[in-house]
């Protein structure tokens, strides 16, 4: 890929254009970045990254690959723009969370088309990712797909249907843990413990336990048990979380951002 084009500039693009610029990948003079209205957006990630505005939409043309970044609200206006500029031969990479391949095809007409839902921890190359793929995406194609996620994480090809559980999965998955986050430091600092603190500790925490299920010696309710023992804390722990129905809380929020990822999808 030589000239790779951002269309939207949010936080996701960023988070891409990060990973990507850090671990070398792409170099940040081959990026282009574009968006509707916000002007100083693009310059704030020119001078972060050195990445080139796009000034002129003629330039679309040269354009060896788009990646569609907008809200997914503002993804029509962003193909009406690009339409009459795009190369028959520019590939498509899009991070728009609901929106099907269809809806891209008939946007901007038939070409290689991956539909990808990474997550912010593209910044530090630690993004999970999922990716499907239309017909026309031809097996060197999906190769370099393929490689640049895998540069910034680990991606997994699913059904573009399963892209809706990934989405409320990995890619909302940073904000839930976010918010476990915000709540062990509110309660520690019940208990005197310092917000600095209690991050120290659950941070190592969570590293900890994601590098015990990654060894994949055992299954999660099997460590769940061993750290368990009767009549000791983290039974108390645990009996709160069940009285407190914490599995239907998790079943509810998952199943919420599915369902939403499906409404966008049906333009809601």
């Amino acid at each position: 890929m030589q000239k790779i084009l951002f269309v939207g500039a949010g936080s996701m693009a960023e988070a891409l254009i990060h990973g990507w610029v850090e671990q070398k990948v792409i170099p940040s003079q081959n990026i282009y970045i574009t968006n509707r209205s916000n002007h100083e957006r693009l310059v704030k990630l020119n001078e972060s990254y050195s990445v080139n505005i796009l000034e002129d939409n003629a330039f679309i043309s040269e354009m060896d690959l788009i990646i569609l970044a907008t809200k997914p609200k503002d993804i029509f206006h962003a193909m009406e723009r690009i339409q009459p500029f795009i190369s028959p031969n520019t590939a498509v990479l899009s991070v728009l969370a609901g929106i099907p391949i269809n809806t891209i095809e008939e946007g901007i007409g038939k070409r290689p088309i991956a539909r990808v839902m990474p997550n912010t921890s593209a910044t530090i190359g630690m993004s999970a990712s999922g990716i499907a793929f239309n017909a026309q995406v031809d097996d060197y194609q999906k190769v370099l797909y393929l490689q640049l996620l895998k540069a910034i994480g680990i991606v997994i090809e699913v059904e573009e249907d399963k892209l809706h559980a990934v989405t409320a999965l990995s890619g909302s998955g940073p904000a839930y843990l976010y918010y476990l986050m915000e709540a062990w430091e509110a309660v520690g600092a019940e208990f005197g413990l310092t917000k600095e603190i209690v991050r120290e500790l659950m941070v190592q925490t969570i590293a900890g336990s994601a590098a015990m299920l990654q060894s994949g010696n055992e299954e999660p309710n099997v460590l769940r048990r061993k750290v368990t023992s009767p009549g000791g804390t983290t039974e108390a722990g645990i009996h709160a979380l069940e009285s407190n129905r914490f599995n239907e809380a998790i079943y509810a929020c998952v199943k919420s951002a599915e369902a939403r990822s499906r409404e966008l999808a049906n333009g809601q």
